[in-house]
C-alpha cells in the first residue's frame, strides 16, 4: 500500500514537471542572470525585455495556430518585415502631407493589417486547395514577401514616421518617480533632465497591446468551435474531415491568422523602433518562432499547443539574448543555448508526451 502511494507521488511530480517545466526554467533564467549579469534584475532590464520581446510574441502566436494543425509558417518573418516597411512608408507619406500623426500612423496600421492578411490567404489556398507541402508554400512566399520589401525600402530602413509612433510603442501605462509618486499614461511634470533616468516605468503599452491580443486568440483556441477544430486537424486531418469539419475553409483561415500576427508585429516593430526595416536574412525570426512554439510544449506532429506556452517560450529565448549580453558572454554561446533548450523540449515530448500539454 505505501508502495503504491510512493509511486502515485512520483508519477504526479513526473506529471507536474511535465506540465510546468518551462515556467520554472524561465524562473531558473532570472535568478541565474540576476548573479552574473550586472542590473539584470532591475525595472529597467525588464522593460526592455518586455518591449523588445512585444513583436516576437505576435510572431510566435500566429506560428503556435499553423503549427497546431500539423503545418509551418516559414513566411512569417519576411511577412513582418513587408508590413513593417509597407505601414513605415504610409505613415511618413502621410505625414509629409500634413496630416496630421494620429490620421498618419491609424491609416499606415490599417493598410498594414488589411495587405498583411493576403499572404496568408495565399499560403492557405496552395496547401489547402492544391496540396502543396506547408514547407515549400511557405518557402515560397518567404522569397515574395522578402524582395517587395526589398523593392520598396530599397534596401535601407524607412525613418520620417510620426515621432508620436514612437512614443506609442515605448510609452508606459504609468511611470513612478521615487518621491514624488506616480502618473498615468505620460510621465511626471517638472522633471529636470538629470532625473530623467529615475523614473520607471510600469506595463509598457508594446507589451499590453501584444498580451490583450494573444488573450483573444488564446481563448478562441482553447473556449471554441473554431480552436477545437483546429486541434482536430492537427491530431488527424482525415479523421476530422469524416467528422464533417471543412478542413481546406478551416487550413486557410489558420494560415490568414499566422499572417495576421506576422502583420501585427510588423506594425508593432514600427512603434517600438520608430522605422520600418525588412527583414535581414541573418535575424531567422521564423525559427525564433518556431522555436518559441516548440519550447512551448507543441508538438511539431500537430494536435498541441498553447499560446500562454508559447508566450514562456519567448521570454526564455528573450532572457537568453540579454542575460548573455548583460553578462558579457560570446554571442555564439547563445546560439548552443538555445540549440540546447530546444532539443530538452523535443526530449520532453517525446519521452513524456501526454505531459507536456494540458
Amino acid at each position: 500500500m505505501g508502495q503504491t502511494l510512493t509511486s502515485k507521488r512520483e508519477k504526479n511530480a513526473l506529471v507536474w514537471f511535465g506540465q510546468n517545466w518551462i515556467f520554472l526554467f524561465l524562473l531558473f533564467l532570472v535568478i541565474l542572470f540576476s548573479f552574473v549579469g550586472r542590473g539584470f534584475f532591475s525595472p529597467k532590464t525588464l522593460n526592455n525585455i518586455l518591449i523588445s520581446s512585444s513583436p516576437a510574441l505576435l510572431l510566435a502566436a500566429g506560428e503556435a495556430f499553423v503549427i497546431i494543425t500539423g503545418g509551418i509558417d516559414l513566411s512569417v518573418g519576411f511577412v513582418r518585415g513587408l508590413i513593417s516597411v509597407l505601414s513605415a512608408i504610409v505613415m511618413r507619406d502621410l505625414y509629409a502631407l500634413g496630416y496630421s500623426p494620429a490620421f498618419a500612423i491609424s491609416v499606415g496600421i490599417i493598410v498594414g493589417l488589411g495587405v498583411g492578411l493576403l499572404p496568408g490567404l495565399v499560403n492557405g489556398i496552395l496547401v489547402a486547395k492544391f496540396r502543396v507541402p506547408p514547407f515549400i508554400a511557405t518557402l515560397g512566399m518567404y522569397g515574395i514577401a522578402n524582395g517587395f520589401a526589398l523593392r520598396l525600402s530599397q534596401g535601407f530602413p524607412i525613418s520620417f514616421v510620426p515621432p508620436q509612433a514612437r512614443e506609442i510603442g515605448n510609452g508606459f501605462i504609468a511611470y513612478w518617480f521615487p518621491g514624488k509618486g506616480i502618473s498615468f499614461f505620460a510621465p511626471p511634470e517638472g522633471i529636470s533632465g538629470a532625473e530623467v533616468r529615475h523614473i520607471v516605468g510600469i506595463i509598457p503599452y508594446s507589451i499590453l497591446i501584444a498580451g490583450v491580443i494573444i488573450a483573444v486568440f488564446s481563448f478562441i483556441l482553447t473556449r471554441t468551435q473554431f480552436g477545437q477544430h483546429t486541434y482536430a486537424i492537427g491530431g488527424s486531418i482525415d479523421a476530422a474531415r469524416r467528422a464533417g469539419i471543412l478542413v481546406d475553409r478551416h487550413l486557410i483561415k489558420v494560415y490568414m491568422i499566422s499572417s495576421f500576427f506576422a502583420a501585427l508585429a510588423g506594425v508593432l516593430s514600427v512603434l517600438v523602433f520608430g522605422n520600418g526595416a525588412p527583414t535581414q536574412f541573418a535575424s531567422s525570426l521564423e525559427l525564433f518562432a518556431v522555436a518559441a512554439v516548440v519550447i512551448g510544449g507543441a508538438s511539431l506532429m500537430g494536435g498541441k499547443g498553447s499560446l500562454t506556452k508559447t508566450a514562456v517560450g519567448v521570454f526564455i529565448l528573450s532572457v537568453l539574448e540579454i542575460g548573455f549580453l548583460m553578462a558579457g558572454v560570446f554571442p555564439f554561446y547563445r546560439y548552443i543555448a538555445v540549440g540546447a533548450v530546444l532539443v530538452f523540449a523535443v526530449i520532453i515530448d517525446q519521452v513524456m508526451p501526454e505531459l507536456v500539454y494540458e
